[in-house]
């Protein structure tokens, strides 16, 4: 029965670590007036490394995305962190610099159109861009 157990804990786990198809448009979110990775956030992130890993040809924007609230220097700032922070993740798992550039578009340019939490939180992110 151990053993059972054992092996089912492994393929969960193998499960886990899977590497991604395709990481364009791969998103992680942040709380409100944050920058700080959750656990999802660098598990996401940790993904994207290996797909890179995988596929040595590919370079990524990761653009940091506010939501309408702030100022627009405030929130080109905190793009910035949020965009440096899911880069660092990128490179702490072993992908070159080089292939990672890293933007903030503040909060001038959502993904999300409309106003309220809902719409907010969703634009609290850092996307990955696969660039071709």
């Amino acid at each position: 029965m151990k053993k059972i157990i054992a092996l089912s804990a492994l393929c969960l786990l193998a499960a886990c670590t899977c590497t991604p198809k395709n990481i364009d448009g791969d998103q992680v979110y942040f709380a409100f007036d944050s920058a700080v990775l959750s656990d999802s956030a660098r598990d996401n992130l940790e993904s994207q490394a290996k797909y890179m890993k995988k596929n040595p040809d590919v370079a990524v924007v990761v653009g940091g995305h506010c939501d309408e609230r702030g100022s627009v220097e405030y929130n080109l700032a905190l793009g910035a962190l949020r965009a440096g922070n899911a880069s660092h993740v990128l490179i702490h798992e072993g992908i070159e610099p080089e292939r990672i550039k890293a933007i903030s578009y503040g909060k001038e340019h959502p993904q999300y159109l409309g106003t309220g939490e809902k719409v907010w939180a969703k634009n609290r992110n850092a996307t990955t861009t696969v660039v071709k």
